[in-house]
């Protein structure tokens, strides 16, 4: 039984998990991972490679081909205190969230771009200061600690080359080993194409084009959607009643393509959590999605009164206790189930979150 019946407080979502489960490392071959089916009749043993036989012939795969951007970025003041900074988001020109209006901001220097990040010095920072980045140009701060703990920085450009050149790749704080230098590549889905996101959607790690052919060889087909994965998909639940908890924003874009194949009927297969908020948060009705571009905050939680309309089955990895996406797959296929799927996966010692290994869940 659930620890207070209620479902609402973050304590109903946890687990134990020895540490030693933990993935430091991901499997030798992508597709090695293993992956636990939530099947109608119990639980069933897997490996990713046999995906393509576990799914309905005729599905729709949508996959999530944002890519990870080197999003954190160490340096120092000028006084040498040490600082390290997470690149979020750009700052969006013309739109000023509520939360955020009684920053002081100054504006960005001609040549460069305001960024959103999360900041981690001794002292706060504060706007006119810089921070001066190892080999790299000093970056001005432009305002205050907003509400959502973000603060707004000056990059060069756009950002991206200056995060290319600096950043390192924001591996989980759960993976406690050094990044190494295979983790640029190793961090990203084999759908990786447009650069925004500061984790990886974690399911897509263990695809494969040889899945993808098995996929296709049995009538799928491969769609993708693009969801920018932010912090918000991370941030712990500060509140004992989970309804108070404020998602935050993150930006998404749903293909014509994409919109159109969802239209069609088939089961509709989501390759992540991030694929499933996308294809949610841009539903108009069942089987109906609005295309191009968008920004959600949706939170999906067991009493949300989410009704799911576009996704069928979910792939996933396993996610942390008292986390926003196990909540969200609670929700989906169901808590008591969820949390028994956990203790088996426990018990036969599956790998546990971002290097780890998946399970494939089936709508409640």
């Amino acid at each position: 039984m659930l620890a207070s019946g209620r479902l609402f407080a973050p304590s109903d979502y946890g687990f134990e998990l020895p540490p030693e489960l933990i993935a430091q490392e991901p499997a030798a071959a992508r597709d090695a991972a293993r992956l636990l089916h939530f099947a109608p009749d119990g639980f069933g043993d897997h490996r990713f490679a046999e995906l393509a036989e576990l799914l309905p012939a005729d599905a729709i795969v949508i996959a999530n081909d944002t890519r990870v951007i080197p999003a954190r970025v160490r340096g120092h003041k000028p006084s040498g205190g040490a600082v390290e900074l997470l690149f979020l988001e750009p700052e969006p020109a013309t739109e000023r969230v509520t939360e955020r209006v009684t920053e002081r901001v100054i504006a960005a220097p001609p040549g460069s771009s305001a960024w959103r990040c999360l900041a981690r010095a001794r002292r706060p920072l504060r706007p006119g200061q810089i921070v001066l980045v190892d080999g790299g140009p000093a970056l001005a701060i432009l305002s205050e600690r907003a509400a959502d703990g973000t603060i707004a920085i000056a990059a060069p450009g756009d950002g991206l080359g200056f995060l290319d050149a600096h950043g390192h790749i924001p591996l989980p704080h759960y993976i406690a080993r050094p990044e190494r230098d295979d983790d640029r590549e190793r961090y990203q889905t084999m759908f990786a194409r447009h650069p925004g996101a500061v984790a990886a959607p974690t399911a897509g790690l263990h695809m494969t084009p040889a899945i993808a052919d098995q996929l296709a060889a049995r009538g799928a087909t491969l769609a993708t959607v693009t969801l920018h994965v932010g912090w918000g998909t991370f941030a712990p639940i500060r509140h004992a009643d989970l309804r108070d908890h404020q998602m935050h924003r993150e930006r998404y874009v749903i293909p014509e393509a994409t919109a159109a194949l969802v239209a069609s009927g088939r089961p509709v297969v989501a390759l992540g959590t991030t694929a499933l908020r996308a294809l949610e948060a841009a539903a108009t009705g069942p089987r109906t999605l609005a295309p191009g571009p968008g920004a959600t905050a949706l939170f999906i939680y067991p009493g949300s009164h989410h009704r799911f309309q576009i996704v069928d089955h979910l792939i996933t990895n396993f996610h942390l206790p008292e986390s926003t996406l196990l909540m969200l797959v609670c929700a989906f296929a169901g808590t008591e189930r969820v949390l028994a799927g956990y203790r088996h996966a426990t018990a036969a010692r599956y790998r546990f979150y971002s290097y780890g290994d998946a399970t494939l869940m089936h709508r409640a």
